[in-house]
């Protein structure tokens, strides 16, 4: 079976078990305040371009998720996320567990935008009893989305413009970030989430690390104790090197931005192969999520070899799928598919 369902089926990059095998015998202080932790939070300041960063490694996305969450909001607060956001739909109610609500906005590619915002706080704040309303205490989106879309500067600039001016901390989701960077037309850097963002994190379990991620945080009140933050929800891993590390490799040489790139490569190979059939797609997806709508029969034909993700039934005849590369999807096992593909329209 040749599997597109998701994109951490694979361990980690070679470079990265070569790291972990030829220091595996080193002894360091532990808790992530060993010399790799601390030379990969330079690399990521430096390819953020802010020095002032503080840059924290977490064991997973969840972790991380709950973690920055319940740091920023008071026990009254609830996050502000797209109704299809991660937090929302695929995080056990993690976030609820933590005493915050998740509140839900309306959206048709997994984007919000900063009119959505707006409209949201004057509700609550025009409410003549909004005590007794959960109140929006910050902004939480992905980028790329759960649907792989992704947003451009424009947008996100103006996002975060009406998050200063209405004092709701921003939150980017980047377990992804890899991808939406190396996506079709974008037009944002690392430096631009950056400095447009009050905290994000950069994805390492979906983007060729064996596990973990890297917290930015820009904004001055969210630094403060973090790392009690990090240990209260069960994210700071004793043994931290083994995340500093992975992130060291990935920030040495372009390696995150090369392997990035290789899995958009062939997910474009994968949605021009199903746009050429005359396919349609449920998102307009330019990062290594890709949603073809399908007839039943040829993912009957499909699925004898691949694995793919189901998402939405369309209609009796149709449903909408995923097909999801990563930096370890091979370039043979994206031929084989597209000459399936082929030999189905035969």
């Amino acid at each position: 079976m040749i599997r597109f369902e998701s994109d951490y089926t694979e361990g980690a990059h070679p470079q990265i078990l070569t790291k972990l095998v030829s220091t595996n015998m080193e002894q360091t202080i532990g808790y992530g305040e060993d010399p790799y932790c601390e030379h990969a939070r330079e690399l990521i300041k430096e390819a953020c371009g802010n020095n002032e960063l503080a840059v924290h490694f977490l064991v997973g996305g969840t972790q991380t998720n709950t973690t920055v969450i319940s740091a920023v909001l008071r026990p009254y607060q609830g996050v502000l996320s797209a109704v299809t956001g991660h937090i929302n739909c695929h995080e056990t109610g993690a976030i609820e567990a933590t005493g915050h609500k998740v509140l839900p906005l309306a959206s048709e590619d997994g984007k919000i935008t900063a009119q959505q915002v707006r409209d949201y706080y004057d509700e609550h704040w025009s409410d003549s009893s909004h005590e007794h309303v959960v109140q929006p205490g910050m902004v939480y989106i992905s980028h790329p989305t759960e649907n792989g879309t992704t947003y451009q500067k424009e947008e996100l600039v103006e996002l975060y413009n009406t998050c200063k001016e209405l004092e709701l901390p921003l939150f980017i989701d980047g377990a992804r970030l890899g991808y939406a960077l190396a996506s079709e037309g974008n037009d944002l850097s690392l430096e631009d989430i950056a400095a447009n963002s009050d905290v994000f994190y950069i994805g390492g379990t979906k983007v060729g690390a064996l596990f973990g991620e890297a917290i930015v945080i820009s904004n001055e009140s969210i630094k403060k104790d973090f790392r009690y933050n990090i240990k209260l929800r069960g994210g700071m891993l004793a043994k931290g090197r083994l995340l500093g590390l992975q992130f060291e490799t990935l920030f040495t040489d372009n390696l995150y931005q090369e392997i990035s790139e290789h899995a958009v490569t062939q997910a474009m190979r994968i949605r021009d192969a199903f746009a050429k059939k005359g396919y349609q797609f449920l998102y307009d997806s330019r990062t290594n999520q890709q949603f073809p709508i399908l007839p039943v029969s040829l993912l009957d034909f499909l699925g004898e070899k691949y694995s793919y993700s189901f998402w939405t039934k369309v209609d009796d005849t149709h449903n909408a799928v995923r097909f999801c590369t990563s930096w370890a999807t091979k370039e043979e096992n994206v031929d084989a598919l597209l000459a399936d593909i082929e030999e189905f329209h035969k």
